[in-house]
């Protein structure tokens, strides 16, 4: 590992984060003689939450001003216009302006949990790109940067050659993406001094672009920062599964998923994402990377509580700890779970347990809740469904007055009906 005089790059190296930077010695140097140093993620609004694909660039940010520089989070609301080509075989769905701005306000909300925002020093700052880039005129904006990108290098970059060596289009719109990428780091230099983008390293030439443009433009010294692609030990994409994306917003997803889609985690990633994802020690880190077999459970278990800590808070990170152990340790029903509401009537006709898979969003079709039970694979009241035309009945309440609707061992939800 290499060592650093920088306290940030140091951290990011031990943790794992570092995949690319344009310049490792003149970045470092900056960063522990300068002084608080200015640094920017982007983030365009195309979704109204982040998902836990955008953990490391959200981490990158926390441990950037943990360090003492000031972190900057740019909401992509020109950008998200226009579309980012990077790791996509098609265009971009348009959105209209009032979905940009929901958009935002839910990202935004999102990075206040692991930021801290205000007017200090190193108080992270929020800004849109949209203030400068829907001013631009494309007549006067083409001869004043055009000239810096050549059409040749700009096929170099995988954002673009990734795409035609798959054969999809790629749209002179989306063409486009990477020189306002790189207007707006020459203009956050210009309006905040910011020396550095950082980003995953499908960003690298589009950072890139940046760090050139201020150098041509301003004789200015940019870098780039970016961390490697990130996926699970089996190749899966992080932040997305079987059941759907991982989103990090409450309202998106319940606390008790959160926790047990980082509880599921494979064995081999557990010591990776202690790292990336947490801000335990590292010398604890090394004592949990040690246990192996049955053991590892544990080191999953505190993985998964320091995340939701993390992003939904200390009490639902307790709350989800204590459903989990209550359904898988002590056999009981979790109050935690997913829970839908059905009339005690529709109980009495006898409701399909097809219906109700899809209902509780254990199945994401009927289709695949009647794959699921010819399977072997839903219970209720953790007995196996018999067969696809099965239903539940009253008498399938608990005392309590709930139904425990199972996919597998680990996905559980509870039925109820109202008080």
């Amino acid at each position: 590992m290499t060592t650093y005089k920088s306290e940030f790059l140091n951290i990011l190296s031990e943790r794992g984060f570092i995949h690319q930077c344009s310049d490792y010695d003149g970045l470092d140097e900056k960063l522990a003689t300068g002084g608080s140093q200015t640094g920017y993620i982007g983030f365009d609004a195309t979704a109204d939450s982040l998902h836990a694909g955008s953990l490391v660039q959200i981490m990158m940010l926390y441990w950037f001003q943990k360090t003492g520089h000031k972190p900057i989070t740019l909401m992509g609301g020109g950008t998200t216009k226009v579309g980012d080509p990077s790791g996509k075989d098609e265009g971009r769905k348009m959105l209209n302006d009032a979905t940009i701005a929901a958009n935002i306000k839910g990202i935004t909300w999102i990075l206040s949990v692991f930021l801290k925002y205000g007017y200090g020093r190193n108080d992270a700052k929020l800004l849109n790109n949209a203030d400068w880039l829907g001013n631009v005129n494309y007549i006067d904006f083409l001869r004043e940067y055009g000239p810096h990108f050549t059409i040749n290098r700009m096929m170099t970059f995988d954002s673009v050659k990734n795409r035609l060596e798959r054969e999809q289009p790629l749209t002179f719109l989306e063409f486009n993406y990477m020189i306002l990428q790189a207007y707006d780091f020459l203009e956050l230099h210009r309006r905040y001094n910011v020396i550095l983008q950082m980003g995953g390293s499908d960003q690298w030439g589009n950072i890139i672009n940046g760090v050139e443009l201020g150098r041509r433009k301003d004789s200015a010294q940019l870098y780039a920062l970016t961390t490697p692609l990130l996926t699970t030990a089996s190749g899966g994409k992080m932040g997305k599964t079987a059941e759907g994306t991982i989103w990090l917003d409450e309202r998106k997803l319940p606390a008790y998923d959160y926790y047990q889609f980082w509880r599921n985690t494979e064995d081999a990633d557990v010591p990776r994402f202690l790292k990336l994802f947490t801000t335990l020690p590292m010398d604890e880190i090394a004592r949990l990377e040690q246990l192996q077999g049955e053991e590892i459970n544990e080191a999953k278990k505190i993985l998964a509580f320091e995340i939701t800590r993390m992003c939904r808070g200390e009490h639902a990170a307790i709350q989800a700890r204590n459903t989990a152990t209550e359904v898988f340790e002590k056999g009981a029903v979790g109050t935690d779970l997913p829970t839908i509401h059905i009339e005690i009537d529709r109980l009495k006709r006898g409701a399909p347990v097809v219906d109700l898979l899809v209902e509780t969003g254990l199945s994401a079709s009927k289709g695949e809740a009647r794959r699921l039970i010819q399977g072997g694979g839903a219970r209720v009241n953790d007995i196996p469904v018999g067969g696809v035309e099965q239903t539940v009945s009253i008498s399938d309440l608990s005392r309590e007055g709930i139904i425990k609707i199972s996919s597998g061992k680990k996905n559980h939800a509870l039925v109820k009906i109202p008080a």
